[in-house]
């Protein structure tokens, strides 16, 4: 007991000795101890990576689905949907994984050097509008949750040129919308929100498959609800008139097939087809000549992407691997040669963090590759026409 009363004594006359020192407490938190800008053209120091909450590159979270107060151009929205795939569940996560995946795009100030623009410091505004609500007990309900969800942020006004012509069939100026899947299913209730606004569409669709199955061929016969599916919402979206049929193109093909057929049904569907392999003839320079001569550069489009058009060498998390894929690099090069097209939306799907490494290899890329859209969709500046457009 002695001893206990000898040690508080003790520590009273250390603390009264700090007292002496002229010290104030520091009340937290206390903002000159953090230094999160960077001398030159921007950035943040590493201390802000993990920092806040998980929003992609962590741009500003906002509830946009819950309130329609604030205005954007561009917003990030999760599909956490998986119910669709037929071979490896766990896409729902994707959205999240992905969010981790871009906690260092801007960590050195966000520059793109080969497009010579930062998507993180132009006068648009960038939002992240976090996840729709997705049931995972009844298809039907989530994809209609997953239409109404996007089409809520879609169809607002946006932050720059609001009031100015532009290329929706009404019109107007409108924001974009950069979804994260969720499996490939998602892109059908997605395509049906961008029809409500734009009409019919241009796709470019980067994956391994087609995804144009008829329901009969790809597990759609036993109902209404099991024809929708990862493997044929571009067989629902061109018999609902969604797509415009001369002008749509798929990149990176090199899945197996039922039979030659399958290719006639998918150009019965609209679309041209790229193979995976012809990087090794034409290279990445010939894939963007054939992307960009079948799709023009005035027409509006929507540009879907799987991860799977990567190697699993560079992607393994996803739900149906295919060997003989592109490199990450490669990929990045072939989007970064559609710059300047008429991007009024984009997906990404297919991440299934639970099947990466421990290096994040799939959740990375995804981030990355949408780095490459994001850019593109500042560089070419509000969706207005005309003279009075604004310039970036």
């Amino acid at each position: 007991m002695i001893v206990s009363i000898a040690g508080l004594v003790a520590l009273s006359g250390l603390a009264t000795a700090h007292g002496d020192h002229g010290q104030s407490q520091l009340a937290g938190p206390h903002q000159g101890l953090w230094y999160n800008t960077l001398p030159g053209d921007g950035g943040t120091q590493a201390d802000s990576v993990f920092s806040g909450i998980s929003t992609f590159g962590r741009l500003p979270y906002y509830p946009c689905l819950a309130s329609d107060a604030e205005k954007y151009d561009i917003a990030f929205l999760g599909a956490p949907f998986d119910t669709g795939t037929s071979y490896r569940p766990g896409a729902r996560f994707g959205p999240s994984g992905i969010r981790q995946g871009s906690r260092r795009l801007n960590l050195y100030g966000g520059y793109n050097v080969p497009l010579q623009a930062n998507p993180f410091t132009s006068d648009m505004r960038i939002l992240d509008c976090g996840d729709v609500p997705v049931t995972s007990y009844d298809n039907a309900w989530a994809i209609r949750q997953i239409e109404e969800g996007h089409n809520s942020i879609l169809m607002r006004k946006p932050y720059l040129d609001a009031n100015k012509p532009g290329l929706s069939r009404a019109g107007k100026t409108l924001p974009r919308i950069i979804t994260l899947g969720g499996d490939h299913t998602i892109t059908l209730p997605l395509l049906r929100s961008i029809n409500k606004a734009y009409g019919p569409v241009t796709v470019i669709h980067f994956d391994s498959h087609l995804d144009s199955w008829k329901p009969k061929v790809f597990g759609g016969s036993p109902s209404e609800v099991a024809a929708i599916n990862h493997g044929t919402y571009f067989y629902h979206a061109a018999m609902e008139g969604l797509l415009r049929n001369d002008t749509n193109i798929h990149a990176g093909i090199r899945t197996t097939l039922s039979g030659p057929s399958d290719y006639d049904n998918d150009g019965y569907c609209g679309f041209e087809i790229v193979e995976a392999r012809e990087i090794d003839v034409i290279g990445t320079d010939g894939i963007i000549k054939k992307i960009r001569d079948r799709v023009g550069t005035d027409n509006p489009v929507y540009l879907s992407i799987d991860i799977d058009t990567l190697d699993p060498a560079f992607a393994p998390a996803t739900g149906t691997p295919e060997t003989g894929g592109w490199s990450t690099r490669e990929l990045r090069t072939i989007i970064r040669g559609l710059d300047g097209l008429n991007f009024i939306g984009a997906d990404i799907v297919e991440v299934a963090p639970a099947y990466d490494t421990n290096a994040e290899l799939s959740t990375m890329a995804a981030a990355d590759v949408l780095y490459e859209v994001l850019t593109i969709m500042v560089k070419k500046g509000p969706l207005s026409v005309g003279e009075e457009s604004h310039e970036l």
